[in-house]
């Protein structure tokens, strides 16, 4: 490799390990990113993508390999992670050849070389579900996700052309879902704007379990970013729509959202979860509830993956707990005969089965359906989703 290549790839090094040195893991690793490139404006485009390309690389190696230094684990992170590596090459020529190995077959030589192990990239294994391919989850979390849009109904085309003409990949999935490179930035296109929505491919699939009905009335408990609640509204544009969260920030960016995506008519209410609910909404009852609960977000961390070396085990024991409370507090509202939606993005089981059997053991619910959505087999976000019916 030439000279001016090994200088950059230690430049690289250099400016990754400033960044890491930075990072206090009190806010999420992007949003520092931002401050951090802001504070280092010499840096040029390329430099920004290494440091992030680096830092989030090392991320995924969890907690493997914790004998080894900063700079031999970033080299095995980046052999893990990458087809390609000029760090590999100028730190581990030994590993160059078999960077276009699969990922599996990548840590089956790890292994052999004594230092590596596995379930140390999630070093949360004991507490997944068992309804969870853990290998391929595993395996999952070294590979950097899709960036998956929604596309407004019959406008797929009109996207496409966009797509097309300014000569982004894209892979189309279904009627309305795209993929993307993951970094892929559409904010330049205004012809897009309301028309489609950054939305995951798993969280897309939770409207499968919802069979909203013309003109019922449905209730998004735990709205957040309205997500949820426009992929209802996008598919049954006459249902009678409340959505409520803690906060009325929240509720302010999700007028907004739903401005652009041209929803008009829905109530909105301010309310706290975790305590009686009756004193503000009464008796009122409704053909369809969404509780897409506070939760781990361990389903997510391929997308975050700071969250591995900085979660504590004994926040999943906090979750059921809030996960119980908020249930207990929306089960009175479910109209008979109609259902609970109930979804996180978690793959811990005490944050779904465990909840769910909860749910139908004090309240009176059946379950309907009941799945993990495995977005680690395509490149996507995990989630859980039950369709409760209240009897």
């Amino acid at each position: 490799m030439a000279e001016f290549s090994e200088k950059r790839v230690h430049q690289q090094i250099r400016n990754f390990e400033r960044a890491m040195d930075g990072f206090e893991a009190d806010q999420p690793f992007s949003r520092y990113l931002t401050t951090f490139f802001k504070l280092n404006r010499q840096m040029g485009s390329s430099d920004r993508k290494a440091v992030s390309r680096l830092c989030y690389n090392y991320f995924r190696l969890g907690t493997a390999a914790p004998q080894l230094s900063q700079q031999r684990r970033l080299v095995v992170a980046e052999f893990l992670c990458e087809q390609e590596s000029p760090l590999v090459a100028v730190l581990e020529p030994a590993y160059a050849d078999k960077l276009h190995l699969s990922i599996r077959d990548k840590i089956t030589f790890l292994e052999s070389e004594g230092f590596f192990k596995l379930e140390d990239l999630f070093p949360f294994t004991e507490h997944i579900s068992e309804k969870v391919n853990l290998t391929a989850f595993l395996e999952s979390q070294c590979i950097q996700p899709y960036l998956y849009i929604r596309v407004k109904r019959g406008k797929t085309n009109f996207v496409r052309a966009i797509l097309d003409g300014s000569q982004i990949p894209y892979t189309t999935i279904g009627e309305q879902t795209i993929a993307l490179n993951n970094g892929t930035s559409l904010q330049r296109f205004d012809a897009l704007d309301g028309i489609i929505e950054v939305q995951d491919l798993s969280s897309q699939r939770t409207l499968a379990y919802m069979e909203p009905g013309e003109n019922e009335s449905w209730w998004d408990t735990c709205a957040a970013s309205g997500g949820k609640s426009l992929l209802l509204m996008d598919a049954c544009p006459t249902v009678n729509l409340l959505v409520s969260d803690i906060r009325m920030s929240i509720l302010r960016n999700l007028d907004e959202r739903f401005d652009r995506a041209g929803i008009k008519h829905y109530r909105k209410k301010i309310l706290d979860l975790t305590k009686d609910t009756f004193s503000i909404l009464g008796s009122e009852r409704f053909d369809g509830v969404l509780l897409d609960a506070p939760c781990s977000g361990s389903g997510t961390w391929g997308r975050t993956p700071e969250m591995i070396r900085h979660f504590r085990a004994d926040k999943i024991g906090e979750f059921n707990a809030l996960q119980k409370n908020i249930a207990s507090n929306v089960v009175g509202h479910v109209k008979v005969g109609k259902p609970l939606i109930y979804i996180t993005c978690s793959i811990f089981k005490a944050e779904n089965e465990d909840v769910v059997n909860y749910i139908v053991d004090n309240f009176g619910f059946e379950i309907a359906r009941m799945d993990y959505l495995e977005g680690y087999t395509e490149k996507a976000d995990s989630m859980f989703v039950a369709r409760l019916i209240k009897t």
